[in-house]
């Protein structure tokens, strides 16, 4: 008995980020994932329409509100400012309205989630780390934040190399610090804080690293606690909480875990970014506030940034795979302890908690599944990680497994992804095709590649008529609008038209002719609602294998149109979204034909009584 005639009260939902509907149809055949199984059985098992673009932070928005991303602001991990050109972050931003009153975080999506219309109508939700939660919405029962909550320095996640290998040089969102000798195998060093407001300088914690290179060990020692952690290799440390101080009154906690990575002949200490202590955060992360620090106190300290995954230090390969993984399983273990914590006193309403994890592992190890694919360099995959991605699919219906046990006749019980996944094997510089087609140029000497820099910091904007920053199109340099804008407002139109015509059916030359672009599309032919001018002017759907290149969504201008993409974060799903759907199962039967990600939202309103908002585009699923 599925309970279908039973009212409902109240609705779980195991969000699985990134799961794709090829792996799990596989899986499921094969008999791997028996909860996805019994759930599909007893209602049914679709592909779910994801957005454009396909992004975690605005899918899930999307989830939250039952609108398209111009019902709710969140276009794009990054934005860019029409004044400066440089990027910022698009999930959350800091006001200060004068000296007198403390900073504030302000999250930037925006449109009406399913919890605000659930709590007027006096039904209670606990949502768990779901993004653009930063800062938490006021609701009426708990809420953890999730993607967008900040390290201590601000930024998604800024990790610290400790080296004494001169030769080292700072790779993407990383800090390298060479710790100073002292004594005989004794050095001094320091954690990196956020920045002093005053005169931007780095808030620092000392700290002593006393090296034994026979018992293969480095014990930190500082003013935090413990006051001495033990570091052993192959491992990672417990967390480490620590004060930067402000001022004489003031100070910002702080926490932190290493990875050592060896002792000898060069020392090399891996430190995960410093994430906010959740027993005294610099700004909510919770609703209530206390709720976060209370978690820690049932089931021990946890990540509490956006990104909990350390995929930088991988990506930089500072970290190995296997130090990955363990980190990973650090953050399954801490998510399902949150889940289980709340299940247990869950009664009615909504529950919501999200696991990011598949979504990282298989950004990172997608290269173990494709032999061919550039960034295994030419060396066949380690076969100790061909399974990785299956084993995270498995652990993940574990996971609804577990959350099975809270569900009964008075259950909606929702398991799904915001987006699937495919293949990321050659990077498509956008601002490069732009320079090619007379659309960018560069300053007087300048030509693309190296020179040209990253930032757009090269760029002559008085002969440039579009350009590309982020992950997922292209902005017009519209004058009025940006600082140094040249193209009229009247003949916006017609660029855009000029560069969707140019884009769409763009091919890989060296590649026999693959298809690199599917289409490129003016942003009012694919958003409408009140934040559709904040969108990039025009969205570039990717072949499957293609993605922007890392260089062009930080606003470089590299000297090929496409090349290679090498990284370990091998696989990603920012491409055409009718290739990359996500998963959705319910134990109750629902209209699995053409499910979008919109009717989440008014589906869960319609199973617990309450009529959808009026902005919601979405429509029930349920009969």
């Amino acid at each position: 008995m599925n309970g279908e005639d039973e009212a409902i009260k109240k609705v779980i939902v195991i969000g699985l980020d990134g799961l794709d509907p090829g792996i799990v149809s596989r899986l499921l055949e094969a008999g791997q994932l028996p909860n996805l199984a019994r759930l599909a059985e007893q209602g049914g098992f679709a592909r779910v329409a994801t957005t454009r673009p396909a992004q975690t932070p605005v899918a899930w928005s999307t989830f939250a509100t039952g609108t398209n991303p111009g019902g709710h602001g969140i276009f794009d991990f990054l934005r860019r400012n029409p004044k400066s050109y440089l990027p910022e972050l698009a999930l959350n931003r800091y006001e200060q309205k004068n000296i007198f009153l403390p900073p504030k975080a302000v999250n930037l999506r925006r449109g009406k989630p399913v919890w605000d219309i659930l709590a007027a109508a006096g039904v209670g939700s606990n949502v768990l780390r779901c993004p653009c939660t930063y800062p938490p919405d006021s609701v009426r029962g708990q809420m953890l934040s999730g993607m967008g909550v900040p390290d201590v320095r601000g930024g998604l996640g800024t990790s610290t190399f400790y080296t004494t290998d001169v030769a080292v040089k700072p790779r993407e969102s990383e800090n390298v610090v060479r710790p100073q000798p002292v004594a005989d195998h004794v050095f001094s060093t320091h954690l990196i804080g956020p920045r002093n407001a005053k005169d931007g300088s780095d808030l620092r914690v000392e700290v002593t690293l006393r090296v034994d290179p026979e018992g293969r060990r480095v014990t930190l020692q500082s003013e935090g606690t413990p006051r001495e952690l033990e570091i052993r290799p192959g491992c990672w440390s417990d967390w480490l909480r620590v004060k930067f101080k402000i001022g004489l009154l003031q100070s910002v906690r702080g926490m932190v875990r290493f990875y050592l990575i060896r002792c000898e002949p060069e020392l090399a200490l891996y430190a995960s970014p410093v994430n906010f202590d959740p027993h005294s955060p610099p700004f909510p992360i919770s609703d209530p506030p206390e709720f976060a620090g209370e978690l820690a106190e049932r089931i021990g300290l946890y990540y509490t940034t956006g990104m909990v995954e350390d995929h930088t230090g991988l990506n930089n390969e500072r970290i190995s795979e296997k130090a990955y993984l363990d980190q990973c399983a650090i953050a399954w273990h801490e998510r399902e302890a949150m889940m289980l914590d709340a299940l247990e006193s869950f009664e009615e309403g909504l529950f919501y908690c999200l696991f990011d994890t598949p979504d990282r592992v298989q950004h990172l190890f997608w290269r173990f599944g494709e032999p061919d694919h550039p960034a295994n360099r030419g060396v066949a995959p380690d076969a100790e990680f061909a399974q990785v991605i299956d084993d995270c699919y498995r652990r993940c219906d574990a996971i609804v497994g577990k959350a099975l046990q809270f569900r009964d006749d008075d259950t909606l019980f929702i398991a799904l992804s915001d987006h699937g996944f495919t293949s990321f094997q050659r990077g498509v510089h956008l601002n490069t095709w732009l320079y090619d087609n007379g659309f960018l140029a560069l300053k007087e000497g300048i030509q693309p590649g190296e020179a040209a820099g990253d930032l757009l910091r090269q760029v002559d904007w008085g002969r440039t008529r579009a350009y590309a920053l982020g992950l997922s199109g292209v902005y017009l340099n519209v004058k009025g609008r940006e600082e140094q804008g040249i193209v009229p407002p009247d003949e916006a139109e017609t660029v855009k038209a000029a560069l969707a015509s140019g884009l769409t059916g763009l091919v890989d030359s060296e590649r026999q002719g693959a298809l690199a672009i599917r289409r490129a599309q003016p942003r009012e032919a694919v958003y409408s609602g009140p934040y559709v001018t904040e969108a990039p002017d025009l969205l570039v759907d990717y072949a499957a294998g293609y993605r922007v290149s890392w260089s062009s969504s930080m606003g470089g201008i590299a000297e090929n149109q496409i090349e290679d993409n090498v990284k370990k974060w091998s696989g990603d799903h920012i491409v055409d979204p009718d290739q990359v759907p996500g998963v959705l199962f319910m134990n109750r039967a629902f209209r699995e034909n053409g499910a979008r990600l919109l009717d989440l939202a008014p589906t869960i309103l319609a199973a617990l009584g309450v009529p959808k908002g009026p902005a919601m585009e979405g429509e029930s699923l349920l009969p």
